[in-house]
């Protein structure tokens, strides 16, 4: 079997979870920043509905969380 392994999010995946994030109208910024997508808020419920509404997608990587506050 021949698996492809891939670390981080590229800029074109990374662009459209960031269009999701600010047409969701919640007080939240993304950027993307290398291979990752950072999404900063002052309100932790903005925060985790945020996680919760990227959970959801149909994605065709697995996501993952790291470092929230």
């Amino acid at each position: 079997q021949v698996i492809t392994l891939r670390q981080g999010v590229d800029t074109e995946l990374g662009k459209k979870l960031q269009r999701l994030i600010k047409d969701s109208k919640l007080k939240v910024q993304a950027a993307i920043q290398d291979k990752q997508v950072r999404v900063t808020g002052k309100s932790r419920d903005d925060l985790q509905t945020t996680m919760a509404m990227i959970k959801e997608g149909k994605w065709e990587f697995a996501v993952q969380f790291v470092n929230f506050r």
